[in-house]
Parts: structure tokens; C-alpha cells; sequence
């Protein structure tokens, strides 16, 4: 095995980026207890990042050769931009901080990262679709490094239920960027002594893509919605809804049609999902667009709308086994583990009226003794073991209102704003399509629950009441646009106020 690494006048630098739980300072302290053992001098160090992925820690390794060990070497704490041999990296965003650091150079550094995403607070905060941008991280990875070597290290160590430092560790040994023999590695795992079995497996998965790539993914066929599960009744109403879309749409909607059909009736039931086509129907039957995305939008931000999440379906998504089970997943937990569960909940007396019977919510609504009541009683924060019955029967009892999710007061107004959004809509089709296009992309600014949702409806009002202000002009629909782009731009809407006062000038 033939290193990439340099001559013996200096040490092989290697800097490892890695979040908390991932096994960073595992990984490099594998590496050193390997070249210690072959003889060589090594020193690991650490600069620890920010907790909940705002930032990782940053392990920095060097190794000296046997043959310089009588020079007293001095070893350095921390890796210098443009003198780094092998940059890893446990997730794609870290390879491109280490990019941004100048730790990866064209002429020095072999590469190894994760493909995949852990989303970073950052991220996450934003109002819109805050995910960086995968794709370009990858061409500047393949741009500043002498070599760079990606796979899904995370799932290479969770299907061989370990953790993705002994993938990593295995992809490294695959890179042949060290001088050690793969069996000097997987002994350094052995005298670990813990999980050896399983990252061994994990091990192999990685070196094993570095040595042999993978071929190319075989494009996979779509699957139609399948009729399972429920009364006959329910199974022949659903198939008469896939008849339906088959039938009296576009195909090109039909993929999205369907998508929407499948979470209508995880939401509520298929009477819910024929009320969307529904709706979808009314827009579709008046659609001239090419391509028909008009009917496709509709299909896609209607079946968000009418899939708002309340208090029954949050209730509903934390007691499912299916979610208890991802959980348990996450953590490699085994028959043996016991996992608890605690969900932070500030239940507000907004959600607790919302989730009376229309008439009963906008009496308790309008008293204010007994918003006051309610307010002493529910509205302080809480934490919720939904992993011990006590915690998790009351949200269970929560989830079992589905049934009745219509007769709400939370309902009443959901789709009381639905309608005046899609009467928006309806009016410009046929006058202004693009405009109407954009209107219906506007539903992206509502989501979530409680405080969130608020902003969010706030948001929506504002860039479609802008809409009067627009009429007639051919730029109408880039303007609303733009600020739905304003409006997804930040949280506190500051942006977005100073479109509206650039739109009010017009």
C-alpha cells in the first residue's frame, strides 16, 4: 500500500472534524494507538465546537515516522491552514467549514467526509427551506482537495448498528493515505474492547467503498399509492380517489395527487382526502398553464393547508410506535437498553380553545374568567415523559380526538382561511396565472403550531393582502414573489416590511 502523504521530513497532519456523539475523539484516538503501536510518536488534541450542531470539535492528529524519533520532535496543537495531510470530516457541511478554514488544499490534502446531513441550528431556524446547498459543497470538495473520498458513512454505521467513527475509520484505511496495513487497523478496533463486532462491520462498510465505488443507483419506478388497510368501505373509497386522479387529471399531476391523497388519509381519513381533490378539482378544471403547474401547485400546497398541525395531530405523531422505534434507532439502542423520551410542551389557552367544539371554544374564548382559569392552570411550560403511561396516555387521549377534528373550533378557522386563500387564487386564473401560481406558493409561509404559526399566518396575510395593491400589473406575480422570498428571509418579518413599503410607492 503506496501512502498519498509526502517524505519523512515531516509529520502526517491529519484534522478531524466530528460532532458530539459521533465518536470523533474514538476516532482519533484509534489513530494514534495504532501508529504507537508500529512505533511511531503521535499526539492528539481537541478544540471543542458549540453544543446542538452550531458548531463540531475539532480533533487534530500528528503522527512522526519511527525513523525521526531521535530528532525530538515537537508536535503542534493545532492544524495550520494549507499544512493538512487528510481532513475528515463526520458530515458534508463540516467538509465545507474545513474547506472555508483553509484546512484543504489542492496540492496537500486527501478529503474523506460523510455525504450526509445533519441539519445545523442555523438551518433549522430559518422561516423557508434554510438546508445549505449539498451540491456545491461537493464541487468545491472536488475542487480543493488533492483527493476527496464521500459516501454515507452515517448509514454504512447504522446498518451495521454502529457508529459512524468506525465507518470513517475503515474508509481511511481504505484511502491507503496512511502506511499501515488494514489488519494494523482492525486490531487497534479489537483492543478497543467495546462494540468490536459491530464496528468491524461498519469498518469494512467503509473501507469497502473507498476500494470498490459503488455503481451507479438504478433509477427506481414510482409506486402507486397502494389500497391497504381501513373497513372495505374506506378501501373502495380510496381506490375510487385513485380513480379519480387517474382519470380526471393531468398526468403530470398525478404524482403530487397522489402524494396528497396519502397524507390526507394519514391525517384524518379518505373523506378528508376526497374533500382535497375536491378542491384541487376547482383549480385544476380552469388551468391553462404548460405543464399544468398550476394544478400541480395546487396539489402540493393544499394538501399542507388542510394538513395543519393542532394540538391532535401533534399528540398524534409523539405516541407512535413507529416513532418510538425511530427513537430507540437513533440511539442503537438494543432489547437490552432502556430509552426514555421527554418532550418540552407550553400548552397556551389559544390551542386549548381551538381544540373545544367551535361554539364551546369561542364561549370560553370570549370569558374572561375562564381564559383566566385555563391560563393558571395550563400555561407554564412542562416536560412530558411520553415514555411512561403517565406522560403518554393524556397525549393518547389527545390523538384520539381525530374523529372530531372537524367540529373544532381550530378547524372552523383553518379552513375558513382556506377558502378565502383559495378564492384569492381562483379570482386571478385566467387573468394573471403567474400571479395565481405564486399565491398558491405563498401557503409555504404557514406552519407549525402555537407562537410559530402565528408568525407565520401574519406572514401569509400581509404578502397576499399585497395582492390588491398589485393588480394589473404585469409584474404582479414577480412582486409577490419577492416577498414571500422577504418573508421566509427572517424571523422577526423585518425584511419583509420593507418590500411592503416598496410596494406601496408603486
Amino acid at each position: 500500500m503506496t501512502p498519498d502523504v509526502q517524505g519523512i521530513d515531516r509529520p502526517i497532519t491529519i484534522a478531524i472534524m466530528a460532532m458530539g456523539g459521533q465518536g470523533g475523539g474514538v476516532l482519533a484516538d484509534w489513530i494514534v494507538d495504532m501508529a504507537e503501536h508500529g512505533g511511531w510518536v503521535a499526539q492528539t488534541t481537541s478544540v471543542p465546537g458549540v453544543a446542538q450542531r452550531t458548531g463540531a470539535t475539532i480533533y487534530y492528529v500528528e503522527l512522526i515516522r519511527p525513523e525521526q524519533r531521535n530528532s525530538r520532535p515537537v508536535l503542534s496543537l493545532m492544524p495550520v491552514p494549507g499544512d493538512v495531510d487528510i481532513v475528515i470530516a463526520s458530515e458534508l457541511m463540516e467538509a465545507g467549514r474545513a474547506i472555508q478554514r483553509g484546512l484543504v488544499t489542492p496540492d496537500k490534502t486527501t478529503l474523506i467526509a460523510s455525504s450526509h446531513r445533519s441539519l445545523a441550528v442555523t438551518e433549522k431556524a430559518k422561516p423557508g427551506d434554510g438546508r445549505a446547498d449539498s451540491a456545491a459543497v461537493l464541487a468545491s470538495a472536488e475542487e480543493a482537495a488533492r483527493r476527496f473520498i464521500h459516501a454515507d458513512m452515517q448509514a454504512m454505521a447504522e446498518g451495521q448498528g454502529s457508529v459512524i467513527s468506525a465507518s470513517l475509520f475503515g474508509a481511511l484505511a481504505g484511502s491507503g493515505t496512511l502506511p499501515f496495513a488494514r489488519e494494523a487497523f482492525e486490531e487497534t478496533i479489537r483492543a478497543s474492547g467495546v462494540g468490536v463486532n459491530a464496528s468491524l462491520l461498519a469498518f469494512g462498510s467503509g473501507f469497502a467503498t473507498v476500494q470498490t465505488p459503488a455503481p451507479p443507483a438504478a433509477a427506481v419506478a414510482v409506486i402507486p399509492a397502494a389500497v391497504q388497510g381501513g373497513t372495505p368501505r374506506e378501501q373502495a373509497e380510496l381506490a375510487r380517489a385513485l380513480h379519480l386522479v387517474a382519470a380526471e387529471f393531468a398526468p403530470e399531476a398525478g404524482e403530487m395527487l397522489r402524494a396528497g391523497l396519502r397524507r390526507m388519509v394519514d391525517y384524518q381519513d379518505v373523506a378528508y382526502a376526497h374533500a382535497y381533490l375536491d378542491r384541487v378539482a376547482a383549480l385544476a378544471a380552469r388551468d391553462a398553464t404548460a405543464g399544468h403547474i398550476l394544478t400541480i401547485e395546487a396539489a402540493r400546497q393544499i394538501a399542507v393547508a388542510l394538513s395543519y398541525d393542532d394540538v391532535i395531530r401533534v399528540a398524534d405523531l409523539k405516541t407512535r410506535g413507529s416513532r418510538f422505534a425511530r427513537v430507540r434507532g437513533e440511539v442503537l439502542a438494543t432489547v437490552d437498553h432502556v430509552v426514555e423520551t421527554t418532550e418540552f410542551m407550553h400548552p397556551r389557552v389559544q390551542e386549548i380553545c381551538a381544540t373545544l367544539p367551535a361554539r364551546l371554544g369561542r364561549a370560553v374564548e370570549g370569558s374572561a374568567v375562564m381564559t383566566g382559569l385555563l391560563r393558571r392552570v395550563f400555561e407554564h411550560s412542562r416536560r412530558v415523559r411520553t415514555t411512561s403511561l403517565r406522560g403518554f396516555l393524556p397525549l393518547y387521549l389527545l390523538a384520539g380526538l381525530k374523529p372530531w377534528r372537524r367540529r373544532l373550533l381550530r378547524h372552523e378557522r383553518e379552513m375558513a382561511h382556506v377558502e378565502a386563500w383559495l378564492d384569492l387564487v381562483s379570482a386571478q386564473i385566467g387573468r394573471d396565472d403567474r400571479l395565481a401560481v405564486e399565491l398558491l406558493k405563498c401557503r409555504r409561509l404557514v406552519k407549525g403550531y402555537s407562537d410559530t404559526h402565528a408568525r407565520g399566518a401574519s406572514k401569509f396575510d400581509r404578502v397576499t393582502g399585497a395582492a390588491a395593491l398589485l393588480a394589473g400589473r404585469a409584474d404582479a406575480a414577480d412582486w409577490i414573489r419577492r416577498l414571500r422570498d422577504a418573508a421566509l428571509a427572517d424571523e422577526d418579518g423585518t425584511m419583509l416590511d420593507g418590500a411592503l413599503r416598496t410596494v406601496a410607492t408603486l
